[in-house]
Formats: C-alpha cells, sequence, structure tokens
C-alpha cells in the first residue's frame, strides 16, 4: 500500500502537480508540509528498495572446478558421435552422391509397366513411346527401360531438330559446376546401329553444359554393353537434368544410368560438402542406417544388408515405406563402414532382428535371420578368403573394417518376441565375435543375466524444457553394468521450430547431463542428421540441404562444443546462483590436435532469460593458466526461436574471441539463452604467440 502511494505521487497528473502549487502558495498550513515530506520519505524508501531487488537479481553466479587429479574420470572415448538414417532423402539424393535418381527403372518395383518417376520423354507420343520390360541383364534388378523412336533424321516424318529421348531431372535438380568432372555410366542395347547424344542441360533443356556422342554398328550393341564416359560442364546451374537423346528411329533399351561427380569426399561417393560437415563434428562412432529404415513398415522393404553389397548394378534396391521414397542401395553396408573409416568413426550397426512396424518372426523360425546378421559381421570383419569377407575384399577393401558395436533392432522391446529372439542374436554373435559390445532395445531394467546386455539403446524426444530438466536424468542411476547409449535425442514440438536456438541449448544441457553422468552413458548421438529441404518427413533436423545449398541448424553448431569431450578428463564443477536454476556447467581438460596444447574447457548453458555474471574458480591444477592463448565461445542469438536458413545460414553460430583475463579466478559474464565455453590455455613447453595460432578461433 506504501509504495502504490508513493507510486501515485511520482505518477500525479500535471492537473494535480498544479493544485499542489497553488496550495502551496495559498499559504497551506505546516502540518500538511510535513504530510507531503513523510509521502517524499517513503517515495525514497521505495526506491531504495526497488534498487535493492535489482541488486539481488543482479547478483553474481559462483562457479567452481576441483582441478585435481584425484577427482578426474575419463570420459568414454567413443562418447559423443552421430547417427545416420535414410530419411527426409538423407541418402539417396543428398550424402551419397549419385545424381540420377531411380537409376536402375526399379522405383517400381518388379511389375511392368513399372513406375519410372522422375525420368520423363523429351518428344511426344507420335516420336517416341517409352515403356518398361523385364530385360535387363540383371537378374537381381530385372526392370530395363525400352526406348522405341519413330521419328527419323530427315524425311517426311523427321525428328525435331533437338531429337526425342529421355531425361532425369535428378534429385529435385542436379547441381553442375563449371569446370567439374561427372563420370556417366549406362548399359545399352540395341538390335540396330546407334547414334545417341548423352547432355547436362538446363532444366528446360535450353542451356548445354557438357554433351557426349555414343555411336555404334548393328554388332556394337545387341549385347548388353557397360558405356562409360565423362562429361566435363562448360558452366554452372543448379537446376540440372541428364538427357539422353537421337534422331535415329529404332528400339534401344537402357539400364543402370549413373552420374556421379569424379569430386566426392575420400574418393568414395559421399557429397563432399555434406560429407565435410560431419567430419568437422569429429565424430566418435557413427550409427547406421536407421531407425525405422531397418524395420521397414513392412519385412519385404526392411534394409538387407547383403541385398546392398557388390557391384551397384546388381543391388535390387527397394522401396523405403518407413518414409515412402525409394532408394537404390547405392548407399549400402560397403559403404557405411567406408563413410565410418573415413570419419574415423566407429561403425555401429543397427541390424534387423526379424521384425518390422507392422509384422515379427517367431523365436521358431528366426535362425535364418540370425544367421544372416554373423555372416553380415563376417562381411565387416572377415578375413579375405572367408566367404563373405571376399566380397567386401573383391569391393576394394581387403582389410577388415573395425566393427565392435551390433545394435538388435531399433526400439523393439515392447514386441511379443523381441526378448526371446534378442537372446538368440546375443549367444550367435558373442559364439564367433566375443569382442562385439551387443546393444539391446530394452531398457535397463529388463537387462539380466537371461537376458544380458553390454549397452542398453535410450531415446529422448521431447520438449525444450523438459530436455533441459533432463540434464539430471543419469544422476542417480546405479554406478554398476551395463551402460547406456544414448542414440537418439532431439527437442521436438512447437518450440522446436526447424531448428531453434532454445532448442540446441536444451540439448547442450542434456549432453552436459551426460558428460557428468559419462560413468553410466558410453555414448550420445542425436537424430535426425539430415534432411533434403524438398522432402521433410521429420523436423526438426541438423543438416538442412538441397542439390547445392546446405546450413547447418543451431544444434548442428552446439555440437561442437562437444566434439572434444570423447576421451577428454572431466573434472567436478558446481554453479551457484540463488533463485535461478537455469544454468548448467561442465569442464574438462582436453588436447588440441591442432596445436597439440591442453585446455581446459568450462561451458555452460544458461537456459534463463536473465544475463548472468559469473566469478569462476578454478582450483586443483597442476599447471597453470596462461595469461595469453584462451578463447571464450558463444552461441546466441537475438531471440530463443531464432533458426537458420538458406538466405541467413549464419544466423545462429557460435562466436569465438580472445579471454583477456584467463586465470583460475575469474569474472566472466553470460548472456541470456547461450551456451558458452571458456577453453583455458593451460602452461606448456610449446608457448602461443598469438591467439590464432591455437586453432580454436577457425575450430568451430
Amino acid at each position: 500500500m506504501v509504495l502504490a502511494g508513493s507510486h501515485a505521487i511520482v505518477q500525479s497528473s500535471p492537473l494535480k502537480q498544479k493544485a499542489l502549487r497553488l496550495q502551496g502558495a495559498m499559504g497551506i498550513p505546516r502540518a500538511c508540509s510535513v504530510c507531503w515530506l513523510f509521502h517524499v520519505v517513503v517515495l525514497v524508501c521505495a526506491l531504495c528498495l526497488i534498487l535493492c531487488v535489482g541488486s539481488v537479481a543482479a547478483q553474481t553466479a559462483q562457479l567452481s572446478v576441483d582441478a585435481s587429479p584425484q577427482s578426474v574420470q575419463t570420459i568414454p572415448g567413443n562418447m559423443f558421435g552421430i547417427f545416420f538414417e535414410e530419411i527426409n532423402h538423407a541418402g539417396a539424393g543428398g550424402l551419397w552422391a549419385e545424381l540420377v535418381s531411380n537409376r536402375g527403372f526399379e522405383a517400381g518395383g518388379s511389375n511392368t509397366p513399372s513406375n519410372i518417376d522422375p525420368w520423363l520423354i523429351i518428344g511426344d507420343e507420335s516420336n517416341i513411346i517409352v515403356a518398361t520390360d523385364r530385360s535387363s541383364c540383371f537378374a537381381s534388378n530385372p526392370i530395363a527401360l525400352r526406348v522405341e523412336v519413330l521419328c527419323d533424321a530427315s524425311g517426311t516424318n523427321a525428328c525435331p531438330s533437338e531429337g526425342v529421348g529421355i531425361y532425369n531431372p535428378g534429385y529435385w535438380g542436379m547441381n553442375i559446376e563449371k569446370t567439374k568432372v561427372y563420370r556417366a555410366t549406362m548399359y545399352i542395347r540395341s538390335s540396330e546401329s546407334v547414334e545417341l547424344t548423352v547432355s547436362l542441360t538446363s532444366s528446360d533443356g535450353l542451356q548445354n553444359l557438357a554433351s557426349h556422342t555414343i555411336m555404334g554398328d548393328k554388332e556394337d550393341f545387341v549385347e548388353w554393353t557397360k558405356v562409360e564416359f565423362d562429361l566435363q560442364s562448360n558452366d554452372r546451374n543448379t537446376n540440372s537434368r541428364l538427357q539422353i537423346t537421337t534422331t535415329k528411329s529404332g528400339i534401344i533399351w537402357f539400364d543402370q544410368v549413373s552420374l556421379m561427380p569424379s569430386d566426392t569426399y575420400m574418393g568414395h561417393g559421399f557429397r563432399k560438402d555434406l560429407a565435410s560437415m560431419l567430419a568437422n563434428l569429429k565424430p566418435r562412432f557413427l550409427k547406421f542406417p536407421g531407425g525405422n529404415y531397418v524395420m521397414g513398415n513392412y519385412l519385404i522393404n526392411a534394409f538387407r544388408w547383403s541385398e546392398t553389397v557388390g557391384p551397384w548394378e546388381e543391388r535390387p534396391g527397394h522401396f523405403n515405406d518407413a518414409w515412402a521414397y525409394w532408394t537404390d542401395d547405392g548407399l549400402g553396408f560397403f559403404e557405411f563402414l567406408q563413410l565410418a573409416e573415413d570419419l574415423g568413426a566407429c561403425p555401429v550397426w543397427v541390424v534387423n532382428d526379424g521384425a518390422s512396424l507392422n509384422e515379427e518372426i517367431p523365436s521358431a523360425t528366426i535362425a535364418a535371420f540370425v544367421k544372416d546378421i554373423v555372416n553380415g559381421i563376417e562381411f565387416a570383419r572377415g578375413d579375405a578368403q572367408t566367404p563373405w569377407g571376399s566380397v567386401r575384399a573383391a569391393m576394394g577393401h581387403p582389410e577388415p573394417f573395425q566393427l565392435y558395436y551390433v545394435s538388435i533392432g531399433n526400439q523393439e522391446c515392447s514386441k511379443y518376441y523381441y526378448k526371446e529372439n534378442y537372446v538368440k542374436f546375443y549367444s550367435a554373435i558373442k559364439a564367433s565375435y566375443p569382442d562385439i559390445k551387443v546393444i539391446s532395445s530394452c531398457d535397463r531394467s529388463a537387462i539380466s543375466p537371461a537376458n544380458p546386455a553390454d549397452l542398453y539403446d535410450v531415446h529422448v524426444y521431447t520438449s525444450s524444457g523438459d530436455m533441459f530438466s533432463k540434464s539430471t536424468m543419469f544422476d542417480k542411476t546405479a554406478r554398476t553394468e551395463p551402460k547406456a547409449i544414448v542414440s537418439e535425442y532431439a527437442v521436438t514440438g512447437n518450440d522446436a521450430g526447424r531448428g531453434t536456438l532454445i532448442a540446441a541449448l536444451a540439448e547442450a544441457a542434456f549432453l552436459i547431463g551426460l558428460e557428468r553422468n559419462s560413468d553410466v552413458v558410453e555414448m550420445a548421438s542425436c537424430a535426425p542428421l539430415f534432411v533434403n529441404d524438398n522432402d521433410q518427413r521429420w523436423n526438426p533436423d541438423a543438416i538442412v540441404f538441397n542439390s547445392w545449398q546446405h546450413y547447418g541448424c543451431p544444434n548442428y553448431w552446439m555440437l561442437h562444443f562437444f566434439k572434444d569431450s570423447s576421451g577428454a578428463v572431466l573434472h567436478p564443477s558446481t554453479i551457484q546462483l540463488s533463485n535461478y536454476d537455469q544454468l548448467v556447467t561442465s569442464a574438462i581438460t582436453w588436447k588440441s590436435s591442432q596445436d597439440g596444447n591442453t585446455y581446459l574447457k568450462i561451458k555452460v548453458v544458461n537456459f534463463g532469460s536473465k544475463a548472468v555474471n559469473v566469478n569462476i574458480s578454478v582450483t586443483g591444477l597442476e599447471t597453470g593458466i596462461q595469461t595469453f592463448g584462451s578463447i571464450k565461445t558463444v552461441l546466441t542469438s537475438g531471440w530463443l526461436r531464432d533458426e537458420n536458413s538458406f538466405q541467413q545460414p549464419d544466423k545462429v553460430v557460435p562466436a569465438a574471441s580472445p579471454i583477456t583475463n584467463a586465470g583460475e579466478q575469474m569474472g566472466v559474464s553470460l548472456p541470456s539463452y547461450s551456451l558458452t565455453s571458456f577453453d583455458l590455455l593451460l602452461d606448456s613447453s610449446q608457448m602461443m604467440h598469438s591467439v590464432s595460432g591455437s586453432g580454436l578461433l577457425s575450430s568451430m
């Protein structure tokens, strides 16, 4: 009531102020003057109270780090990795660099006539007839395309000057870059001589970027013949197509038409810009290939590893019914293993255990599925003289892959036969490969001597507020085996947007909680990883792309704050601020591979709307902190739901700057809604000559 009265005096109207002045001029009794003075005193007291409350709001948090050797624990070496699922055209039309969509004309299945989308004809039905038949030379993918040309080069039924034929726009347009070389491959059969022009053009066919002529006599193509050649583009077009045209009448068959850029990541067929984004995260494991993709809605459409290895032309491909698109399986089991090796990551293979989303194989008949998985491990790890190891060797990788993790199924513990079938897989794998860690889809409570597991899989999809609170999720977990692999986590719901700042901060707090509990959590990866902007089946995702652009969402950039944590030394840390529970912190010591120096990294998430001052106190260090060479990195933005986009790919990205007051005692500030890391350079024999020499400013 007093505050309200004093506030009324401050906010009095001009008319009332004038009346008060008049009262004074007319000789108001002194007692009233005393009343007025009393109200002024009350106002001053109120202002003091407001200032006092403000000082409480601006109080400084205390962050303590115990860096003494006796208090440390080592974070598992494979702690932070990535999970790839064939969803959102992440692989077909994305990470896998094949530019032709439905290259084998198999997308419609084995029935003929089949769906040849997105292939289209050049010309009209008076000049050309296109249909599929079962004449392919490949038994496992029998569909081929029959093209009957009715017009000719001259005469009364002359073809259009540009010819007639077929074209493929790729996955929402092919990105063709100037001077780049593209390797074209196709199988051709004809009972007549052949005169074909293969071109890269703009989407309307008017701009010619590169061309190659295929000519042959009648005898040259009477049997299926593989034709390979390079196309070098003379210009750039981000919405291009591959077309095959002719002005010669006759019937010609095509199959397995491929176009691959010659410049791929490590030369192994991965789109270079997207694979580089993965490499920049320094992932310690790669879990693949799903997800629901492994299961399929029905078993006929499940991922079968043995059908995805060997020559790409002989792979049947399959319909990804979980996410409703066809995949040629160019990105198969071998390629996933190769990608893990190229990234320096440990492969984690999710296997089909005889279950789809709508079907399940009984335990009495599961033996064939069990044997298939053991064969798959032999393909990855077997000697080149073993039956399946020889297949891998023939594909150009005589040395075994380092496969040590196998996950049985995808979140299927509630299925009727899962536990009984799981034990059969576990026993068979351990009998042949005892060093492989087997991951169960059941939670920790279901693991027992009768249902053993090396790791149990955890998936967390929730709101940002709940994800932030889950930073303590494993605090009370029993410190005994088995450990968890949190292989799928993401903020979902309204505040997730298409990848917002607030979602990234909530996930960062969750990961800090996993760091602190890394004695019971061995691995963690977000999901999903990729989305083609033209086919978003799940939202949000970490990396968005189209045929020629890409950007990382805030949660992708958040992961950079954890890429040095795997195998690092974890120190106990606490942060305290009265009446404010929006801060989460961790501290690690890590060694930079770029400069060889050792850093103490302190990470803090401020999940609230208040900017916070922090006093950092580090005790127990065996070496000091250097005055120069330390870096502060901040992930924040102007609004908690800010997102990145093709138009503003760097709207929410980390910003790095030198720390000018680095020391064991230092005052810092944390913006509201932010993730901040302080990389403090520790004393070593290698002295820093400049801040940029640390390599940290560019490490994000």
